[in-house]
């Protein structure tokens, strides 16, 4: 639902994606280290092993493969996307940057067996790309649609991770009926923070 006189999705996106192209790439290296130290810091203490789905940031996107190897150096097994036909996405394991390819829409995703969309209900935590995140869990990704058919498959109980910068953390974007709320967001200054998905 769009509240009158506020942007619609599409004039977000395009303020965002403009927002992005125009970090400096220092900045953009900073913020990638300090999403890599937080990342380091989201596993849950249990004594079973630990999946956390996640995906590689490209064209700008907050973050860099750092993320994941400080995953793995935390003990998580790591799930990436795989990506085909607008659908729920499959997915493999990301065991090191060398097994990474390019795929379509320049994304990298590893080379290894691909999994069926069912094995996001491993994960115990997911990270999400988004192009914000609202304080009430609503997140705006690119608009195809990934994430909202993948998400059913997820655990009831898996923590839905929206990683953005600290300034793509709003207090209000619009919200369609499919769209599935986040309940944190991690950004490079605030680290992990608990979203509101009750309003």
């Amino acid at each position: 639902m769009e509240i009158a006189g506020q942007p619609d999705k599409r004039e977000w996106r395009e303020r965002l994606l403009a927002g992005r192209a125009a970090v400096d790439p220092a900045v953009h290296e900073a913020e990638s280290a300090a999403l890599a130290a937080a990342s380091s810091r989201l596993l849950l203490d249990t004594a079973e092993e630990t999946w956390v789905a996640a995906y590689v940031p490209v064209r700008g996107e907050p973050g860099s493969p750092a993320m994941l190897d400080a995953l793995r150096a935390a003990g998580a097994r790591v799930l990436l996307p795989v990506t085909g036909p607008p659908g729920p996405l499959n997915w493999a394991e990301y065991t090191g940057r060398a097994e990474l390819h390019r795929a379509r829409y320049g994304l990298l995703e590893p080379t290894g067996p691909h999994l069926s969309p069912a094995a996001i209900a491993r994960a115990t935590t997911i990270l999400i790309p988004a192009l914000a995140v609202d304080r009430r869990g609503v997140r705006l990704g690119r608009g195809a649609g990934y994430y909202d058919r993948t998400l059913p498959a997820a655990r009831p109980d898996a923590r839905l991770i929206a990683v953005v910068r600290d300034e793509e953390l709003l207090d209000h974007l619009p919200e369609e009926p499919h769209d599935r709320r986040m309940g944190w967001a991690l950004t490079p200054d605030a680290g992990l923070t608990q979203l509101s998905t009750d309003s």
